[in-house]
C-alpha cells in the first residue's frame, strides 16, 4: 500500500518547496492542498489525471474521507500544508486518524514563515551576546494558549521572538511585550513573506502598532521582535581566526 505524505509547501514562493516535496506532488494520485495559503503554482507540477482538492472548503472528516478512500484504492496521497506542517499545521489530528486505520504516512518538512520572514529582513535570530534562543508563539484567539505560555511570560526572556497569527491584535501584542521589552526594541512585520506582494514594516514597540494600522495589515503576517533586528552583536567564534576546533587550528596573535 502507498503512503500518505504530509508536505510542507513553504511560505509562498513556489521554489521554496523541498525537492522531495515537489517529487511527491509530481507523483501523487490525489493532492489535498491548503489553497488559502499554498499557491496553486506549488501543485501545478502534478501529473495528468491527478485529483486535486482544496481543503479550504473541507472539514477534517471530509479531508480524511478523501485520504483514506484514496489510500485504500492504492493511490498515493499528498496532503500539502503551508510553511512547515509541524508548526500550527493541525497535522496531529490527521495522523492519529491514519494510525487508527493502520495507514502508513510520512511528514516532509518545509520552510516555515518565521524563517522566511527573517530572510526577508536579512537578519539572524541567533547573534552572540544578543540572543541564542528563538521563541515561536501566538496570542490566544479561537485557539487558546496555555497560561504558562502567555506572551508576557515568554517576553520576560527578552530573546528573539516570532509571533504567528496575531497581527490583527497588534495593540494587545505590543501591550504585552512592553511589560518586559524596552519601548525602543526593534520589531518587524512581514506580510506574506516570499510572495510577490510581500510587505515589510520596520519599527519599534513604540510606533509599530500605528504603522500596521496605516498599512491595513490584518492577517498573514509574521511579527518578529528582539534586539537581533538591531546592529550590535559580537562576532561568532566559528570563523574567528584565533579559535581552534576539530577542523581548524587557530592562529595565535
Amino acid at each position: 500500500m502507498k503512503k500518505v505524505y504530509f508536505i510542507g509547501a513553504g511560505p509562498g514562493d513556489p521554489e521554496l518547496i523541498t525537492v522531495k516535496g515537489k517529487r511527491i506532488v509530481e507523483e501523487a494520485d490525489v493532492i489535498i492542498y491548503a489553497g488559502s495559503l499554498v499557491p496553486r503554482e506549488v501543485i501545478e507540477c502534478h501529473k495528468e489525471g491527478a485529483k486535486v482538492y482544496n481543503s479550504v472548503t473541507m472539514n477534517l472528516d471530509e479531508v480524511m474521507e478523501v485520504t483514506i478512500k484514496a489510500q485504500k484504492n492504492a493511490k498515493l496521497v499528498a496532503r500539502v500544508h503551508t510553511g512547515d506542517p509541524s508548526i500550527y499545521g493541525a497535522i496531529r489530528e490527521q495522523m492519529d486518524i491514519l494510525d487508527e486505520y493502520g495507514i502508513e504516512y510520512e511528514v516532509i518538512p518545509g520552510v516555515s514563515s518565521f524563517v522566511a520572514a527573517a530572510a526577508a529582513i536579512k537578519k539572524e535570530f541567533t547573534l552572540p551576546d544578543v540572543s541564542q534562543t528563538i521563541i515561536c508563539t501566538r496570542l490566544e484567539g479561537r485557539t487558546s494558549v496555555p497560561e504558562a505560555e502567555s506572551l508576557e511570560s515568554l517576553a520576560s526572556h527578552k530573546c528573539s521572538m516570532a509571533i504567528f497569527l496575531s497581527v490583527q491584535m497588534i495593540d494587545e501584542v505590543v501591550k504585552r511585550l512592553l511589560k518586559h521589552y524596552d519601548k525602543t526594541t526593534p520589531i518587524a512585520i512581514v506580510q506574506r513573506a516570499t510572495w510577490d506582494d510581500q510587505k515589510i514594516i520596520m519599527g519599534t514597540l513604540e510606533n509599530i502598532a500605528q504603522k500596521v494600522k496605516d498599512e491595513k495589515i490584518t492577517k498573514t503576517a509574521q511579527i518578529l521582535v528582539g534586539n537581533f533586528i538591531g546592529d550590535k552583536y559580537s562576532k561568532s567564534k566559528l570563523y574567528d581566526k584565533t579559535f581552534s576546533h576539530e577542523f581548524r587550528k587557530g592562529i595565535k596573535e
